[in-house]
């Protein structure tokens, strides 16, 4: 993964884990899809926050460690 995911507070965990329960493989797609609708309506504040949920989605599928492990 090229950049972690900046997580502004712990509900884009509580977003991202709630996708992954109702969406499954589907929930990175659900978030960029959700992050489509935000830029669409010129919402970019939302826009940005829903991209960052689909990188921690991607990033919480991965089956190893990423990044520095202390």
């Amino acid at each position: 993964m090229d950049m972690m995911p900046y997580l502004g507070d712990r509900r884009e965990i509580a977003d991202a884990n709630e996708l992954i329960a109702c969406f499954g493989e589907l929930a990175g797609s659900e978030a960029a899809a959700r992050a489509d609708r935000s830029r669409d309506l010129g919402n970019h504040i939302h826009f940005c926050r829903w991209r960052q949920i689909e990188r921690l989605i991607v990033l919480m599928s991965v089956g190893r460690a990423v990044g520095t492990v202390h």
